[in-house]
């Protein structure tokens, strides 16, 4: 879970994620925040050491960056993190614009077998109607991801993507930024892994209620989309 100023969703979305009945680890990364974020996962940190063995079903681990590096160096930070025993590693973003019951339905085509990865599709399910030039961005980006990668996803810059975690422990990834999701996405696809899509529920905030994302990231995706095809 990268986290970077979002003290007003992150106890909230924590206590979401411990309670889906799946024995889990959840690692936080805070990405130098400046709103306050921090001080609050200190203080939770304090309560989750004075009870470790309250909840078998969850482990929390806090972890801290000295200086913003963004979303990718986050998750690398925390992907780095994963324990020895884990086999599946699923992406959380801080906000509340993913509903962690979603979990079951992306964890069965990995247990079943069928997959070694899974892409939660915000297109595919039922989502707030709003913002249609971020749909746009997020539909042209996922075009270019199917003539590049010759697949048929529908939502490649979704959130939501779990992981065998030996697939995740053996990828390079040098992404910093939003461009994670490009990035992750292209080489996965390069090894030709099992990839499946399940519909999950989204419910988007806009930029007024600190939605980060925004136009430049959509051009550092496109080139990392196009760098990634012929490199690494």
């Amino acid at each position: 879970m990268p986290v970077y100023n979002e003290k007003d969703t992150i106890r909230e979305i924590v206590k979401r994620v411990e309670a889906v009945s799946i024995r889990k680890e959840i690692i936080i990364t805070d990405d130098c925040s400046t709103d306050g974020t921090r001080n609050i996962l200190k203080e939770m940190e304090r309560e989750y050491t004075a009870h470790l063995e309250s909840d078998p079903n969850n482990r929390v681990r806090f972890l801290y960056h000295d200086k913003n590096m963004g979303k990718g160096a986050a998750l690398r930070t925390g992907f780095s993190n994963i324990a020895t025993e884990s086999t599946v590693v699923v992406v959380q973003d801080a906000d509340l614009e993913y509903d962690p019951n979603d979990y079951e339905a992306l964890l069965k085509p990995i247990a079943d077998g069928y997959a070694d990865v899974v892409y939660g599709s915000r297109f595919k399910g039922p989502g707030r109607a709003f913002m249609f030039w971020h749909m746009v961005a997020n539909k042209l980006l996922t075009l270019l991801t199917n003539i590049l990668y010759n697949t048929i996803l529908t939502d490649m810059e979704t959130c939501y993507k779990m992981f065998r975690s030996d697939v995740i422990r053996g990828v390079n990834l040098r992404a910093n930024r939003f461009d994670f999701e490009p990035e992750i996405t292209a080489k996965i696809l390069k090894q030709k892994l099992k990839v499946y899509e399940v519909p999950i529920h989204y419910y988007g905030r806009d930029y007024a209620e600190g939605k980060k994302i925004g136009l430049k990231d959509a051009f550092e995706a496109v080139f990392a989309l196009i760098k990634y095809r012929f490199k690494d």
